[in-house]
């Protein structure tokens, strides 16, 4: 594609992939559970959240969490501690089952009925690039009104198919010099 940064921070810009930002910020929104796994509240949080239902349950497995019903309720009991692999387990399973559990409404937010979602995109940060490689970038905001591809990629936790859906659904509509703002420091939007 045309307009792709090949040497991105060569001369000093500081910035990252677009993509990168929207899942940030989708995460935000998906309101993870902000106490760590490594403490007791935050471990029995999550795992409440695991077990709270058959279908919980199922996902949870589905998403790599493969301990014992019994290790389980003697986790949730206080009998037992996790490994430290077992406690990345319970955390990766979480991440995913509560993405998936979130993306019919992130895409009610985001689509709002086909009027979309203002975006805004601020531009990299030039500070330490010298004063003649610098580029005329200024903030910039778009309209988005198609979050399909970008929440279900965000949602699989792909960041290939994240990078190209936004690119090539959000990205490209800023016009002819949509390549400046493929590295961005940061992307809001208010859903």
């Amino acid at each position: 594609m045309p307009e792709r940064n090949l040497e991105f921070g060569k001369y000093g810009a500081r910035g990252i992939k677009g993509h990168e930002a929207v899942a940030r910020r989708l995460d935000a929104l998906a309101n993870f559970i902000a106490t760590p796994v490594t403490t007791r509240r935050g471990l029995l949080a999550r795992l409440r959240y695991l077990t709270r239902s058959d279908h919980a349950r199922r996902a949870a497995r589905e998403a790599g969490l493969t301990v014992t019903d019994r290790t389980l309720k003697a986790w949730l009991d206080g009998r037992r501690s996790p490994s430290r692999r077992n406690l990345e387990r319970v955390e990766a399973a979480y991440r995913t089952v509560r993405r998936q559990n979130v993306v019919r409404y992130l895409l009610a937010r985001l689509n709002r009925e086909g009027r979309g979602t203002r975006v805004e995109f601020h531009p990299l940060n030039q500070s330490q690039v010298d004063r003649p490689r610098q580029r005329a970038v200024q903030y910039r905001a778009l309209n988005v009104r198609r979050w399909d591809r970008i929440v279900e990629a965000w949602a699989n936790d792909d960041a290939e198919a994240l990078n190209d859906a936004w690119v090539t659904d959000v990205v490209v509509d800023l016009g002819s010099e949509w390549g400046q703002y493929e590295y961005v420091t940061n992307v809001g939007f208010a859903a």
